[in-house]
């Protein structure tokens, strides 16, 4: 399809630059067949109903925004980095800015703004450099020593589009994580979880709405914005993802009771997706997905998507619009446009239910 289908004018002060708070006093917009109601993510529990079960990902960001300074002979350059994907346990591939200032070969020091790895100094080598601002880097650490240093010398990797218009802040820490998040290995938070409260999860419970975790290390490939004139041309990054066999069946099991699949967040749907057969049986997962979803994917397992309101252009725009109908969704987007809705990581959500299929 023609990637312009999925533009739309989005003013940047819409961007959320902050989240709600508490977390779940943001805005929801129920997309449903025919209608769309304003209400709150506090609202949640009314609009589910007992034995639904929410799907949430339950992966750690870990602290993958790293400054370095790059040498090369007497010629010393700042450069920002974003780690977004592991290749071994001394290598990582990473977003670059300013990319044009870095050549395989080149060395990087880290924590040269007065943050000391306790463990020593962390150094890496440019081992390739590709397009789209991403390199290749093999560190002077590996394994759980280099986890501990990028701990140390790392920051939150806030995206782009809030951390290139305010500061970091301490507090970001722990606002740009879910309150359930356990494992580590994302570098990009899946930010419909971030509406979630102690207060809310008692009321789905008490609701019989029951929750469920599965795992995708979410990556900042996320970011990057669909370049090609067709989406048949887009490349996705791979991402990691793993849900347990005694998950599977839970699942399986609250859909044959008449239960239905929600999924907390782009993620979540795009890994449960990946691990269902035809039928819609979710079946066990370990392992890498790059699923693009597009108009015309015929969704096997989901029946709602819970998610956060998306960029133009994005992967994730596209995959809204296939779940809900590209007509419904930019009609929803320019209800929200008009009633002061936040976009992104940090902004409001929309509870969205499956388009009949055709």
């Amino acid at each position: 399809m023609r990637t312009d289908l999925f533009d739309f004018e989005l003013p940047d002060g819409r961007i959320a630059l902050e989240p709600a708070t508490p977390r779940d006093a943001a805005k929801l917009l129920v997309v449903g067949p025919g209608a769309m109601n304003d209400r709150s993510v506090r609202d949640l529990p009314d609009l589910l109903r007992p034995g639904d079960a929410l799907v949430f990902n339950d992966t750690r960001v870990i602290r993958a925004a790293l400054e370095g300074e790059r040498t090369r002979g007497d010629a010393k350059a700042r450069v920002s980095f974003n780690l977004h994907k592991r290749v071994d346990e001394s290598r990582w591939r990473a977003f670059a800015r300013p990319a044009k200032r870095l050549a395989v070969s080149d060395h990087i020091r880290f924590g040269h703004d007065g943050r000391v790895c306790f463990l020593g100094t962390l150094d890496a080598t440019v081992t390739e450099v590709g397009g789209d601002g991403e390199v290749e880097l093999s560190f002077s650490m590996h394994s759980a020593y280099l986890d501990q240093a990028i701990e140390t010398l790392g920051d939150p990797p806030l995206p782009p589009y809030i951390a290139g218009k305010r500061e970091l802040r301490p507090e970001d820490a722990d606002r740009y994580q879910t309150i359930y998040a356990r494992h580590e290995g994302a570098v990009a938070a899946p930010t419909a979880g971030l509406h979630f409260t102690d207060r809310l999860f008692a009321a789905l419970d008490a609701r019989g709405v029951s929750r469920h975790f599965v795992t995708l290390h979410v990556g900042a490939g996320t970011f990057l914005p669909v370049k090609a004139d067709d989406t048949t041309d887009h490349r996705m990054h791979a991402e990691w993802g793993q849900i347990s066999p005694e998950t599977a069946e839970a699942l399986n099991h609250a859909r044959s009771k008449g239960g239905r699949l929600i999924a907390v967040g782009t993620t979540s749907l795009r890994l449960l997706e990946s691990a269902a057969d035809e039928a819609g049986s979710i079946k066990p997962f370990s392992g890498e997905t790059q699923i693009f979803i597009t108009p015309g994917y015929r969704f096997k397992a989901i029946d709602l998507l819970m998610t956060n309101f998306h960029l133009p252009r994005s992967t994730l725009f596209m995959l809204v619009a296939a779940f809900s109908g590209l007509e419904t969704m930019q009609r929803a987007y320019a209800h929200v446009l008009r009633s002061g809705y936040r976009f992104y990581s940090y902004g409001d959500a929309c509870l969205l239910h499956r388009a009949s299929a055709s």
